[in-house]
């Protein structure tokens, strides 16, 4: 079966080279620090959260994690004419409890321009979901608003992870550890803010809920033995479409549910959220 994964990554080094080229890092880092020091809510330190994705859900009733995602490279289009302005603010008012926003334009149809759209007219936090290996990413993602930015294990290697996280929190982002298996807890270390488990595998793409509740037990045991301050919350990501699905998860241990298609897909994604928490 074609891996998709590695086709995503061998683009993105391509489309990151590219935008160094156009603007390079030495100028996004000097408007990162203009950005810091006339934010003084991250002056002192550089990684205090405006907007706390894991407050957040840790806060939330719901924890969900909605997500705004126009195609998949493994079905298409899904809503292609969805408008950055419109439909997260209409999530935050259904009950969301945090939004993800895709800004790879490629496989997934978005872009930076979505979150800093976004961004001035809802105050719940924003994820940047994209596929972030080198630290310019994560530059873009603090210059457009993102509050939190998602490191997929299977992108990288522990350094590099380990780096990326250091670097975000430097930002004042928090990041989600995205892991699918059991041989990515690994990558858990003591600044790892989030732990999410991906029910979608990342080579074909199929989706597969119950991923999330046979990794639960073996990921409770990892976060349980490193020195953490505070604990990372733990998240399931994709292939969840029923309130009972939640019921399930939150029982093994889960706090947020990054919830993307099964919005997206209806006419108005708002209303199928609210009606979704109601249940």
């Amino acid at each position: 079966m074609k891996d998709i994964l590695s086709e995503i990554i061998a683009h993105k080094r391509i489309e990151i080279e590219r935008q160094k080229q156009a603007v390079s890092l030495s100028q996004l880092q000097e408007q990162v620090a203009t950005m810091i020091q006339e934010d003084t809510t991250t002056i002192t330190t550089g990684a205090g959260h405006r907007r706390s994705m894991k407050g957040a859900l840790a806060a939330s009733s719901s924890g969900i994690i909605a997500e705004f995602k126009r195609r998949s490279p493994s079905k298409g289009w899904i809503k292609e004419t969805a408008q950055a302005d419109c439909i997260p603010p209409e999530y935050e008012a259904a009950g969301a409890s945090a939004l993800s926003i895709l800004t790879d334009e490629k496989f997934f149809g978005g872009s930076l321009r979505d979150i800093r759209t976004a961004r001035p007219l809802v105050n719940i936090p924003i994820l940047r979901k994209d596929f972030i290996i080198d630290e310019y990413q994560l530059l873009q993602a603090r210059i457009v608003g993102a509050d939190s930015v998602l490191l997929i294990a299977s992108c990288l290697t522990p350094d590099e992870c380990h780096a990326l996280t250091a670097q975000a929190h430097e930002l004042g982002l928090e990041v989600l550890l995205e892991v699918h298996s059991s041989a990515e807890l690994s990558y858990i270390n003591k600044d790892t803010d989030m732990v999410g488990v991906n029910n979608r595998n990342l080579g074909s793409f199929v989706t597969d809920v119950e991923n999330s509740i046979r990794i639960a037990e073996e990921l409770k045991h990892a976060v349980t033995g490193i020195n953490f301050d505070t604990p990372p919350l733990l998240v399931s990501e994709s292939g969840i479409s029923q309130p009972e699905t939640i019921r399930r998860l939150r029982s093994a241990g889960f706090r947020g549910f990054l919830i993307g298609e099964t919005f997206m897909r209806t006419e108005h994604p708002g209303d199928t959220l609210r009606n979704f928490i109601q249940q």
